[in-house]
C-alpha cells in the first residue's frame, strides 16, 4: 500500500521555531487507515505509515470484539502496551484507549508494570487478552493498560502504544511477548520478523511476521550474529569515512532499533564525527551542517561482521527548507550517554531505510541487504 511522505517532525517543528524538546514533542497527526497487504495462515504483512521519518506506526486490535490502536513496532523494546480507559494522564485524552469492560476475552492479571523509554515511562497494570494483526489473532497475549503517560512524548506522539519486539529477558515483568506467542501458538511458518522502512512516496513501508519478501531488497541477505539476545545487539567492526575508521575502534556493540529515528552513539565518538562533517552545536542535542556537504561529504561506512554497510551523506544529513528562510541542514546522529554497562550504538531508521532487515528468532541472527 503506498504510503505518502511528509515532512520531518523535526522540519515542521524548526519551520514553526519550536526546537526546543525536539526530541520529545511533535504534533498531533489525524488518525491513519490502515489496510493489510498480503495475508496467509502462516505469515502477516502489515503496511506502516511512515510519520515524517520519525516513527513507523501499524495497526493492531485489542480484545472481542477488537478495538483498534497505532502502535509503533518496536525492535528496542519487548513489552507491549496500550492506553487505558482508567488512564488519567492529557496523552490518553489524545489517543485511543482500551475499554476492558467491552472485551469478553478480557482478563486483569492483578500487576502492576512501567517501562522507561529514551523519550519518556508509561506505567499502569497487566491483563491478558486477544490481539490481533491483520487477521493473525495472538490469544491469550499479555499487554499493559497505561494509567499514566507522563510528558509530552506520549502526549503529543502519532501512536497509542508500543509493540515490542526484542527478547524475552529484556520484558519488564517476565512475561511472555507477542511474537514468541505467535511462534508457540502455531501462527507461523517461521521464526522470523522482517522491516522495510521506505521514506519514498511511491513505496510503503512494511513489517513482516513469519515470512520474507524479497521484493523489497536487492542482492543476498548478509547474516550477522546477535551477540548478545536481550536487545537486537550485534558486533560492529567499525565506522569509517574514506577508508580510515573514525569511530567503534577495534570494533563495538550495537543494537538494530526500529523505534529510534537516528543514529545514536557514544558522545565522544559522536562528537568525533560531527567534528569531521563539520558539525557545528545549534541546540541541546542539535547540530547544524553546511547543507553544501550533503552533496561533497563521503559516505560513512557502517562495517559489521566483516561486511560494509556505506550511508551517504545525504541520508546521515537532513536537508531543512523553510519558505522565506535560508534552508539549514542537521546532522542525523545524536550522541548519548551510556544507558548499559558498555557503550552501545543504535542503528535506527536513518541506517534501517538504506537496509532491509530480517530478524531470525530461530538461529539468533540479522539479515542485512539494501533496500529497494
Amino acid at each position: 500500500i503506498p504510503l505518502k511522505q511528509v515532512k520531518s517532525v523535526r522540519e515542521e517543528l524548526r519551520e514553526r521555531y519550536l526546537l526546543k524538546g525536539l526530541r520529545e514533542k511533535q504534533p498531533d497527526m489525524p488518525a491513519y487507515k490502515y489496510l493489510q497487504k498480503f495475508l496467509s495462515e502462516d505469515k502477516v504483512f502489515e503496511p506502516l505509515r511512515n510519520y515524517q521519518d520519525m516513527a513507523y506506526i501499524g495497526n493492531i486490535a485489542v480484545g472481542t470484539p477488537p478495538q483498534n490502536f497505532k502502535v509503533i513496532f518496536d525492535t528496542g523494546s519487548t513489552d507491549l502496551w496500550v492506553p487505558s480507559i482508567y488512564c488519567s494522564s492529557p496523552a490518553c485524552l489524545n489517543h485511543q484507549v482500551f475499554n476492558p469492560r467491552e472485551s469478553s476475552t478480557f482478563l486483569t492479571l492483578y500487576q502492576s508494570f512501567r517501562i522507561v523509554y529514551g523519550s519518556g515511562a508509561v506505567s499502569g497494570f497487566l491483563a491478558s487478552d486477544n490481539v490481533q494483526i491483520g487477521d493473525l489473532v495472538v490469544r491469550n497475549q499479555t499487554l499493559g493498560l497505561s494509567l499514566l503517560e507522563p510528558g509530552d512524548a506520549m502526549r503529543n506522539g502519532p501512536f497509542d502504544g508500543i509493540l515490542g519486539l526484542a527478547y524475552p529477558g529484556l520484558s519488564r515483568r517476565g512475561t511472555t511477548p507477542i511474537f514468541d506467542n505467535m511462534w508457540q501458538q502455531g501462527l507461523l511458518s517461521q521464526e522470523i520478523f522482517a522491516f522495510y522502512l521506505s521514506s519514498k512516496s511511491k513505496e510503503g513501508s512494511m513489517v513482516m511476521f513469519g515470512g520474507v519478501d524479497p521484493t523489497y531488497y536487492t542482492g543476498e541477505l548478509k547474516w550477522v550474529p546477535v551477540s548478545r539476545p536481550l536487545y537486537w545487539q550485534i558486533t560492529m567492526d567499525s565506522i569509517s569515512m574514506n577508508g580510515r575508521v573514525i569511530a567503534c575502534h577495534g570494533g563495538c556493540q550495537a543494537i538494530v532499533d526500529t523505534g529510534t529515528s537516528l543514529v545514536a552513539g557514544p558522545a565522544a565518538e559522536v562528537l568525533s564525527i560531527l567534528e569531521r562533517i563539520r558539525g557545528r552545536h545549534y541546540y541541546n542535542k542539535e547540530f547544524l551542517v553546511p547543507c553544501e556537504a550533503r552533496n561533497t561529504l563521503p559516505d560513512i561506512v557502517f562495517t559489521i561482521n566483516g561486511d560494509d554497510y556505506p550511508v551517504p551523506a545525504s541520508a546521515y544529513i537532513q536537508l531543512i527548507r523553510v519558505e522565506g528562510l535560508q534552508e539549514a541542514c542537521y546532522s542525523n546522529f545524536s550522541p548519548q550517554k551510556s544507558f548499559s554497562e558498555s557503550p552501545l550504538w543504535i542503528l535506527g531508521d536513518v541506517f534501517l531505510r538504506k537496509y532491509f532487515s530480517v530478524f531470525d528468532r530461530a538461529n539468533n541472527r540479522i539479515g542485512l541487504a539494501p533496500a529497494v
